[in-house]
Parts: C-alpha cells; sequence; structure tokens
C-alpha cells in the first residue's frame, strides 16, 4: 500500500479553498475512483490522467488507484484538478518523491498526449493558496502571467506531464528546476483611456450630475432623446473615475478569471460593463447550470455597469439588480452549494422618454399614446428608481452647444473628483467605508454627522409630503456630502442638500 498527496484548490465564486489530493495505490483488480464530491467534468478526470501518463511513460492502468479530494464535504468542479490527480498517483506508485510534491499547489488540464492547457479561475485559486500559506503553485505555460500576478508565490510551469516528472526528479536530487518565464508586472493598457469628456458638446447639468457621481460613487439616470449625448456620457465615466488600487483591481480580475477574460499585466482602470438589453438574469446578475458564473454586475466590480435602453431590458433582469445595489454582492443559491460574487458597482442607466423616443419638451412629435407613455416609464420600477441617486435630463444638443468652446477635459475633472474622494478618505475610517455612497443612513442621520435642521429643511418636508422615501431621504444626504466634498465644503450647505434634493425628484418629475 502506497499513498500520495498534493493539493489543488476547490473554487466556490471567487472565493477558494486549498484541497488535499490524495491518492491510494492497493493490490486488486485495476479501477481509477475519485472521491469528494466531484462534478460531470472531475469524474471523467481517469481518463484524461491515464492517457498523459502513458504519453509520459508511466502506466496507470494496472493500478488500483483511489482518488479523495480532502475536504470530502465541499463540491469539487472543472478539470483543474488533472494535474494534481496525476501527481498525487505517480507519487502513490513511487514515481515521484512523496515529500518534494506534497506541499506544492497544481492547477491545469492534462491533454490525452500530457500537455498541460490552461483552466479558467488561476488568480482567485492563486490568491487562495496564498491565503493559506502556500509558497509554490504549478500551472499551464499559458497561465504563467495570470498567477504571476500574484505576490509571495513561486510559479512553476512545464510543458508536459513528462517535463514535470523529469523536474521533480531533478529536484529530489538536489537540482534546482528551471524557473517559469514570468513576464515583468506591468499595467495594461485600458481601451476607454482614448475617450475624453471634452468630447461632449454642451450638456452642462448633464456633466455635472457626472462628475458629481464620480466624486461619490452614486448611481446615475440618464433621461433625454436619442442622439443627445448619454451613450456618450456613461462612457466617459471611468475616464474620471480615480484608478484601482492593487487590491481593488486584484478583485476585479479574479472575477474576470472565472471566465477566463484577464489581460497580462494588472490594469488598473475601472472596468466598464454594457450588457445588451436582451440579456437574461443569470447573465446580469450570474448563475447558470452546469456552474454558478458572474454575472455582468460582477463584472463590473469596482467599475461602472452601464444599461442603455434601460426601458428595454426584462424587468424580471432589472429587479434582479435591486440587492446587489444595496449590498454589494450576489448571492446565488443552489441546492447543494450557495455562491457569491463581489458587485460593488456604479450603475448608469439611460432610457428614453417614450417608445418613439421624441417625448422631450412639449413632445409635438411624438407619435406614443399616452397609455404607451405611461407603461414605458413603468417599465423602470418604483422600488429602482429609488436606488438612482441622480436623475437627470438630457436634452438634444443645439447649434449653440456645438460651436461653444471645448469643455473641461477628463483630466481636468478627474482631478476634482480626486480631491473630493480625498477629503471622504481623511472623513470616513477605510476599513468599513470608502466613498459617500457606502455609508449607512443611520450614521448620516446621528452625531456627529447630522446636519442641523436648518440645512435639511427643503429635505424634511419632502419626507413628510412623501416626495422622497426614507431610503430616498438617506441617498440625498449622501449625494450632498458628496457635493460639499466637491466644492472643497466640510460639511454640507442648504445649497448642496438643495442641489441634491433636485437631482433625486427631477426624474420622477419628468416621468
Amino acid at each position: 500500500m502506497s499513498i500520495g498527496v498534493t493539493r489543488g484548490v476547490a473554487l466556490r465564486g471567487i472565493t477558494g479553498r486549498v484541497v488535499d489530493v490524495e491518492c491510494h495505490s492497493g493490490q486488486g483488480l485495476p479501477t481509477f475512483e475519485i472521491g469528494g464530491l466531484p462534478d460531470t467534468a472531475l469524474r471523467q478526470a481517469p481518463q484524461r490522467v491515464r492517457a498523459a501518463a502513458i504519453a509520459a511513460g508511466h502506466s496507470l492502468n494496472q493500478r488500483q488507484l483511489t482518488i479523495n479530494l480532502s475536504p470530502a464535504s465541499i463540491p469539487k468542479h472543472g478539470t483543474s484538478f488533472d494535474l494534481g490527480i496525476a501527481v498525487a498517483a505517480l507519487t502513490a506508485c513511487e514515481v515521484l518523491p512523496a515529500a518534494t510534491v506534497r506541499p506544492i499547489v497544481h492547477l491545469a488540464e492534462l491533454g490525452l498526449d500530457g500537455r498541460l492547457r490552461h483552466v479558467t479561475g488561476i488568480l482567485p485559486a492563486v490568491l487562495a493558496a496564498q491565503e493559506a500559506g502556500c509558497t509554490q503553485v504549478v500551472v499551464a505555460p499559458s497561465d504563467v502571467a495570470e498567477a504571476g500576478l500574484v505576490d509571495g508565490i513561486t510559479v512553476s510551469t512545464a510543458a508536459t506531464l513528462e517535463d514535470l516528472v523529469d523536474g521533480y526528479r531533478s529536484l529530489a536530487k538536489g537540482e534546482p528546476p528551471p524557473p517559469a518565464s514570468v513576464p515583468p508586472e506591468h499595467v495594461a493598457a485600458s481601451e476607454g483611456r482614448h475617450l475624453d469628456l471634452a468630447d461632449v458638446s454642451g450638456q452642462h447639468e448633464a456633466r455635472a450630475a457626472l462628475t458629481l457621481a464620480a466624486a461619490g460613487g452614486h448611481h446615475l439616470l440618464l433621461n433625454g432623446p436619442p442622439g443627445s449625448g448619454k451613450t456618450m456620457l456613461a462612457e466617459r465615466l471611468v475616464t474620471i473615475l480615480p484608478p484601482l488600487t492593487r487590491e481593488q483591481a486584484l478583485e476585479s480580475l479574479a472575477v474576470r478569471s472565472l471566465l477566463g477574460a484577464v489581460p497580462a499585466g494588472i490594469d488598473l482602470a475601472p472596468p466598464f460593463v454594457a450588457p445588451h438589453h436582451s440579456a437574461s438574469v443569470p447573465s446580469l446578475v450570474g448563475g447558470g447550470t452546469a456552474a454558478v458564473l458572474p454575472g455582468a454586475v460582477s463584472q463590473a466590480h469596482h467599475g461602472v455597469l452601464f444599461l442603455d435602453e434601460a426601458a428595454e431590458f426584462a424587468g424580471s433582469a432589472l429587479q434582479a439588480l435591486r440587492q446587489p445595489l444595496e449590498s454589494g454582492e450576489v448571492v446565488v443559491a443552489r441546492a447543494r452549494e450557495r455562491v457569491s460574487y463581489p458587485a460593488r458597482v456604479q450603475l448608469v442607466l439611460a432610457a428614453n422618454p417614450c417608445p418613439c423616443g421624441e417625448g422631450f419638451g412639449k413632445g409635438l412629435n411624438c407619435r406614443c399614446r399616452p397609455t404607451e407613455r405611461r407603461a414605458y416609464a413603468a417599465r423602470l420600477s418604483g422600488p429602482l428608481m429609488d436606488r438612482m441617486d441622480i436623475q437627470v435630463q438630457v436634452p438634444k444638443v443645439s447649434l449653440a452647444d456645438l460651436r461653444e468652446d471645448p469643455p473641461d477635459s477628463s483630466e481636468a475633472v478627474a482631478a476634482r473628483v480626486m480631491q473630493a474622494r480625498s477629503a471622504q478618505a481623511a472623513r470616513w475610517p477605510a476599513d468599513r467605508w470608502q466613498l459617500n455612497s457606502h455609508v449607512p443612513g443611520p450614521v448620516l442621520r446621528r452625531a456627529p454627522w447630522r446636519l442641523p435642521s436648518a440645512t435639511t429643511r427643503l429635505l424634511d418636508r419632502a419626507l413628510e409630503l412623501g416626495q422622497v422615501t426614507l431610503r430616498g431621504y438617506d441617498r440625498v444626504l449622501r449625494l450632498a456630502w458628496s457635493s460639499a466634498d466637491l466644492h472643497g465644503r466640510t460639511i454640507p450647505s442648504v445649497d448642496d442638500v438643495g442641489l441634491a434634493l433636485m437631482y433625486r425628484t427631477q426624474g420622477a418629475v419628468a416621468a
């Protein structure tokens, strides 16, 4: 009897747990069984491992092999355990040195010819290994760059299982294995950095609303006719947001890693995700049948989620966004597991005033019946609109707007946004809240952050008249603090509260 042990990682969402891959080699009929709640792809690993081992010159066909993925109570998904199973099996067959392979994490799929192949989720898996105290991982050659983004981990690779076996044998003899070719870390170029807010002609109120939204991380609704520049404004929001920290960038990349979309370097630009209006609920918030994958709201973590033609989205998809907007995470529950993904985003909605798009101003060119206009407006439900901090009208651009001097560039506006965010960082505890939009309402309504009654008089009156809900009341307070930070004030004034209340209610009045 012989036992071989190495390590793998079981992912649940973007969190992972290091798993011991154990192999028992005993006497009896040739078998190859896997235990520990494997999924369908993992149950097919014996065929791949056997063929890869033969290609490496070590047959497992005459062995009775039992694989256990411990702890066995955690569901295991995917093909990333292939390499770990092969290494544990060869160790149990006394091909590899047991002490050498035991502490190393193996993450790769095996081809029938023994090649190490790419798997998704490398970044969150390596992050989980780092948190568990592991110091070395072995991945496929195509995953070396992604694994190398994590500090404190030695990344090794091999082209084939045979090369890996030779490397471990050399290591057991005291010879150092060839290091993996990890490219130097760099900041990936952002696809949206060529955009500039100066490209938007006119729209002074919308530009001011965009700046205020960026300063405090507030959700934004742009309502206006087609061609008024709503999409241009939304696309340029990321150009005035501060760059992500390294930790935030890794969190965002970990979500994208599960979908197999990770750049060669760390992209410090906030992500911008704009799904089509035909998107389903699982594609928007996450889910699926075979595997629970992150949706668009999680892919936009620490960035902007833009829903163009918001009224055309399915009502169920829009309603599914309500909980993530409040909690900052998506929780997908299944019969045997519960998966959570981060979803701290800025939501930007763009909508037309009516189906034909001409129902603005006096609406003389509008061809829609009143019932059609009411039904169209009702697609954006009250509970969802109650979560939109800023609701601004975007009128058509006039000839005078085109002849104006170029407005401030994204660089100039971004400097003002950075100054406002620095004030928020100095005010709020860094381990609890980062932006005004993250601060709970009760905190702002109690000492020492409670504003004088003379400052909130208009807001208090709006609450009494039912013009705003209690949630809306708190969101107006958050927006007022962002306005004060943007204008260099240490405490919101009556004008800040009035401006925040105007942005809160003008969309409802227009609708």
